[in-house]
């Protein structure tokens, strides 16, 4: 079973996803794919945060910032994988360390993300949702709401996608199972 989550930051998605995963896992393999690079004190005290939040349920993380599949290599794929976002695998392809911006980059990280759905037998992806104004905005911030749209393809690939919303559950395709 795949999910797909979306919704705006905060609203409870990362709960969502841990209550999903470990009700899927039942005594079977459960990770957490890590996909934030810290990149300041406000993104380590989230870290942090989403630490504390799993403590206790059993999740091995697996630390994978870019290139989505290669977590594979360290896991079962009959496991199941809570992915936690496809919004920081994309700030991760789009901005790199090094200055670069590479604003193309959606199109990989869709890719990326079929082949690790197609490759497992469980997980949830967690997204962000940021569509919900007519504002323009520079070239950066366009450059990535277009990576996130087609990164959110990956959604036709799902088995259930829901929009969470202040802890509102939107179920758009399939069923929740809690």
């Amino acid at each position: 079973m795949i999910y797909y989550l979306s919704g705006g930051c905060k609203n409870g998605k990362s709960m969502l996803a841990q209550r999903l995963c470990k009700k899927m896992a039942g005594d079977g393999p459960l990770y957490y794919v890590a996909t934030m690079i810290p990149g300041d004190e406000e993104d380590r005290a989230r870290i942090r945060k989403h630490i504390a939040d799993r403590e206790g349920w059993g999740f091995e993380t697996l630390e994978q910032g870019r290139n989505l599949p290669a977590c594979l290599e360290r896991a079962n794929p009959n496991g199941t994988f809570l992915l936690d976002s496809v919004t920081a695998l994309i700030g991760n392809e789009m901005f790199t360390r090094d200055g670069g911006f590479h604003p193309d980059c959606g199109e990989k990280v869709a890719e990326d993300l079929a082949t690790f759905v197609r490759g497992v037998k469980n997980a949830v992806l967690v997204s962000d949702f940021i569509f919900g104004d007519a504002e323009r905005y520079d070239e950066w911030t366009e450059a990535y709401r277009r990576a996130l749209a087609q990164a959110d393809r990956v959604a036709a690939l799902c088995d259930t996608v829901v929009e969470v919303c202040l802890g509102y559950n939107m179920v758009h395709k399939g069923v929740l199972e809690l």
